[in-house]
């Protein structure tokens, strides 16, 4: 009886930890999404002639922000 006590705090111990695991995974593929979208957006638009900008009234300087934003809205 004692041994399948300890079977059952050892199991509720192991789904804890694949709990766990599970979502610092689905955190970690939340980030590199994040982080695939503002490097996708910070070389499309830095790849962008000044006047291509301009047209698009987006000063060079804003770039890092907007991808940001991108990131943290997708």
């Amino acid at each position: 009886m004692a041994t399948t006590q300890v079977n059952g705090r050892l199991e509720h111990r192991i789904d804890a930890g694949r709990s766990l695991f599970s979502h610092i995974q689905g955190q970690l593929r939340k980030a590199l999404a994040r982080r695939k979208s503002y490097v996708s957006t910070c070389n499309g638009l830095g790849a962008l002639s000044d006047r291509s900008l301009k047209d698009l009234g987006i000063p060079r300087c804003s770039i890092k922000n907007l991808a940001k934003e991108a990131a943290d809205d997708s």
